[in-house]
């Protein structure tokens, strides 16, 4: 079935594994680096370039918002996108974590530039991902504060509300990616998650673009900034 029909699509080995297994030991080096640095009090924590373990949607993780070899990968990653979906895309920004044992990613929808998003498995072990593939809203309480995850605000303590889901909500497709695996979905209009993770690290990039000829395209390129490879 197309991207187009389903509204997702998994494509094995979209990246190359011996590059995937170089991005996931250079976020660990990142990773690891930047928590000896806060240990000493030798970076500033509201730094956007050095990433935050504050994300509003992952709280504890490693997350950073537009790595320069993430964005490079955002591009590098256009003319596979384009096919799978076949649409034109403009791209917005990425994002990557490093979850650790007991990381959660709730259940959720995407703020608007990432109408066509993908996580693609870069190293560490498998979590699965669920999607919801009817398109259905069943989140009733919680909502506005995962659609604003990835706003690059770091805060010295993460608080919500917490995530109320309807009864009878559709369980979902489990979906596991192995190293190099991307999954493409439409995030604006598919409720998505994973349940804890009881691993030790997974290292996901989140690759987001918008429809070239859609709404959103002039007012979100480079999810409104001057160009890639800068801060929110």
């Amino acid at each position: 079935m197309s991207f187009k029909t389903k509204k997702y699509q998994v494509i094995r080995n979209a990246l190359d594994k011996t590059l995937a297994n170089f991005i996931f030991n250079y976020m660990m080096l990142q990773r690891d680096a930047v928590d000896f640095m806060r240990s000493r009090n030798k970076v500033n924590p509201f730094n956007p370039l050095v990433g935050t373990r504050s994300d509003h949607q992952v709280p504890g993780a490693y997350s950073k918002y537009a790595d320069w070899v993430m964005e490079t990968l955002l591009m590098y990653m256009i003319p596979i996108m384009k096919q799978r979906t076949g649409m034109e895309l403009v791209p917005t920004y990425s994002y990557t974590r490093l979850y650790e044992k007991g990381n959660i990613l709730e259940r959720h929808k995407d703020r608007d530039s990432c109408e066509i998003s993908t996580t693609l498995h870069l190293g560490g072990n498998e979590w699965p991902i669920f999607m919801d593939g009817t398109g259905s809203d069943n989140i009733l309480q919680g909502k506005d504060s995962l659609k604003s995850f990835a706003t690059n605000k770091l805060l010295p303590e993460f608080t919500r509300d917490p995530i109320v889901i309807r009864d009878g909500a559709p369980k979902g497709t489990k979906i596991t990616l192995k190293v190099g695996d991307m999954l493409i979905y439409s995030g604006c209009e598919l409720e998505h998650w994973r349940e804890p993770f009881e691993g030790n690290v997974c290292s996901q990039a989140f690759l987001h673009y918008n429809h070239a000829n859609g709404p959103f395209a002039k007012t979100n390129l480079f999810d409104k900034r001057p160009m890639l490879g800068l801060p929110k």
